[in-house]
């Protein structure tokens, strides 16, 4: 695909987390990134060489501009911001297929939703169903039959085994475990390396081993 083929994308979000997603973005060779949205403060500067070309506050007329959107904010305790973005960019058209890393794994048999990306090393194994405005991050692993909710974060290493159902909003830390058939709710977080073995109320937040 040459560079005249490649679909327009912007990015949502100015921090880390953008740009690992333009790494991804770059890897996979499918998008051109035209620039960045942020705040009036990341005005005028450049991510990995990409421009900040506007704010929050200018995303729709962008997008009527440029087409497609990905948002690439970061997630822990709330998807809340994530989530106004997101529907922004459904309203006008520009949500995205998921993007998938080179270097991730999924399966033919696993779905993903729109706007959700899977970042470096992750799995996502045979029957998993991701929803929309996900991250799947680095080397983290979503096994066979599990379902993440919408607006979900998966954190870096973080195992997610068979047959686990993750409620929409849902933050899952670094390197937690949880254990097969577990169900949790809508709004819960996961602390980092949090082994869970019981299933979670909407809204819980699990600091230790449960």
């Amino acid at each position: 695909m040459t560079m005249n083929q490649k679909r327009s994308i912007l990015l949502i979000g100015t921090g880390g987390h953008a740009r690992a997603c333009i790494d991804v973005i770059e890897g996979q060779g499918e998008y051109a990134i035209v620039g960045l949205v942020g705040t009036k403060a990341d005005l005028q500067n450049e991510i990995l060489g990409y421009p900040v070309i506007g704010t929050d506050e200018e995303l729709e007329p962008l997008l009527r501009q440029h087409g497609g959107g990905l948002v690439c904010i970061g997630q822990i305790l709330t998807s809340e911001l994530r989530q106004k973005m997101f529907t922004i960019l459904e309203k006008s058209g520009g949500a995205l297929s998921a993007i998938i890393s080179p270097r991730a794994y999924v399966s033919a048999h696993a779905n993903l939703g729109h706007g959700t990306i899977v970042l470096h090393g992750a799995v996502v194994n045979a029957g998993a169903r991701v929803g929309r405005n996900c991250i799947v991050n680095s080397m983290a692993l979503i096994e066979h039959d599990s379902e993440i909710g919408d607006h979900c974060h998966v954190s870096t290493g973080a195992l997610i085994n068979g047959n686990v159902s993750v409620g929409s909003g849902s933050f899952i830390g670094s390197g937690a475990i949880i254990r097969q058939g577990v169900k949790i709710g809508a709004g819960a977080v996961i602390g980092m390396g949090a082994k869970v073995k019981r299933d979670c109320a909407h809204g819980e937040i699990v600091k230790d081993a449960n």
